[in-house]
């Protein structure tokens, strides 16, 4: 039923398996980069969206970046006090909304499952869109897979499922299998940068992105700092193993320091989590955009990625 609307006025199949972005860990960056998504990957006839990753990823942020002005049951500012808009949806209101919103963990407090299930596939029947937030806890009532799905870990990862998969339950296990390195890189980051701006007053802008289990802190002009008295003062916050937390709306708390920071929920709890550390000895040049790079990287030196996401299995 579903899948013949879905399907019923496209000709051919996108065969996209997956791409990878790495995650951003801030909000402006999260948000430039769903709307890229948004202009690469959504196309018209995208009715049902499958959002995926855990608790604190970024989740809302990547939505409102992939879809602007799209009310959200809940995110990170607070729980929308309205009823859930899409149960409310009647198709012959020529001005219901034609995207909806769904927080499948957040709906279960209140709803069964066959509920949630009903609204969906009359949203989609009556050709409007749905997004999807843990699509992973509705896919097997639902009973047919989203047509895309973004799921989000150390790594933003699209893929377009057929019936060989990928499967929302192992998409999610990546997210989870990585994610702990995204947060590890992100408080080792923003250790970094305190201790910078401190230690050796180094307050002029930085740029910052992204490397794989780690993070890059860019420079205009090479810093006449020394990298491993750097590396030995973040260690030395490490060991302490002081609590990391929100303090407020974009800033948290290491220990005793506050700093801005726009991904407050994306960090480990306490900085003695942060494992095997490390910086490169050398400033990294790219001579292409004429910048200084200190690159810091967290957990194993083994990769672990995408490329661990499975399709059919015999």
């Amino acid at each position: 039923m579903q899948g013949s609307f879905l399907h019923s006025n496209m000709s051919h199949f996108e065969t996209l398996m997956y791409a990878t972005y790495y995650a951003p860990r801030g909000r402006p960056r999260l948000y430039m980069l769903g709307s890229l998504l948004a202009g690469r990957y959504l196309g018209p006839t995208d009715l049902l969206i499958g959002i995926i990753g855990g608790e604190g990823s970024g989740k809302s942020t990547l939505i409102k970046g992939l879809f602007p002005g799209l009310e959200l049951t809940n995110d990170d500012d607070g729980v929308n006090l309205r009823s859930t808009p899409i149960y409310d949806f009647q198709p012959e209101n020529f001005f219901a909304p034609h995207t909806f919103h769904i927080d499948v963990r957040y709906e279960l407090a209140f709803k069964q499952p066959f509920e949630i299930i009903e609204a969906v596939n009359r949203a989609i029947e009556n050709g409007r869109r749905v997004v999807i937030e843990h699509f992973d806890l509705l896919y097997k009532q639902l009973g047919y897979n989203a047509q895309i799905i973004f799921a989000i870990g150390e790594e933003l990862v699209v893929c377009r499922p057929t019936v060989f998969g990928p499967f929302p339950a192992e998409i999610k296990s990546h997210a989870e299998k990585t994610a702990i390195f995204r947060r590890m890189a992100h408080t080792a980051e923003d250790i970094t940068s305190y201790i910078l701006a401190a230690d050796y007053n180094y307050t002029r802008r930085v740029l910052h992105s992204d490397v794989k289990h780690g993070f890059v802190i860019k420079f205009s002009d090479k810093p006449d700092i020394n990298i491993h008295d750097v590396e030995e003062k973040v260690l030395q916050v490490i060991k302490a193993d002081v609590p990391v937390g929100i303090a407020c709306k974009d800033k948290i708390s290491i220990g005793d320091w506050q700093m801005y920071c726009t991904g407050t929920r994306t960090h480990v709890k306490s900085s003695g989590q942060i494992e095997n550390f490390r910086l490169w000895q050398d400033y990294v040049y790219d001579p292409i955009w004429k910048e200084f790079m200190l690159v810091g990287m967290v957990g194993p030196k083994k990769g672990v990625g995408a490329e661990g996401i499975t399709y059919f299995s015999e």
